[in-house]
């Protein structure tokens, strides 16, 4: 019988953990707006040039007013046909709303990110998305 307590104890703290967990991944991330990025740079393998990319995007998201979520990512080794692993850095960010990400595109960090990042990139595709 004590046995059987302390199990079911145990079960209710581990599942109350767990809607704990997945109720901060939701606070964090707003599901309004998200605005992924995809950058492939013209030397991929340059560690000079990533370092530069990395700090200029750090600054920028610091200092963005805007944007909610920030994730910097780089491509896995993919091992399955369907995932493009092809870029050399994704950047997914939320937003509060479709507004809220127009006034991002204008906002003084974003732009000095552009301009001290844009020659190392041969090709950005942006994927925007409402939330439903």
């Amino acid at each position: 019988m004590k046995t059987k307590i302390i199990t079911l104890l145990l079960v209710g703290v581990l599942a109350s953990s767990c809607v704990q967990i997945k109720n901060d991944m939701s606070n964090n991330f707003d599901h309004a707006f998200a605005h992924t990025v995809y950058f492939w740079f013209k030397n991929p393998d340059n560690a000079a040039d990533k370092a530069k990319f990395e700090a200029s995007l750090k600054k920028f998201l610091n200092n963005s007013e805007y944007a909610k979520t920030k994730y910097i990512g780089t491509p896995p080794n993919a091992v399955r046909d369907v995932v493009d692993d092809s870029f050399t850095y994704s950047l997914i960010l939320s937003f509060e709303s479709a507004e809220a990400q127009e006034a991002y595109q204008s906002e003084e960090a974003h732009l000095i990110f552009i301009e001290e990042c844009q020659d190392l990139w041969e090709k950005v595709i942006v994927y925007d998305s409402q939330g439903i």
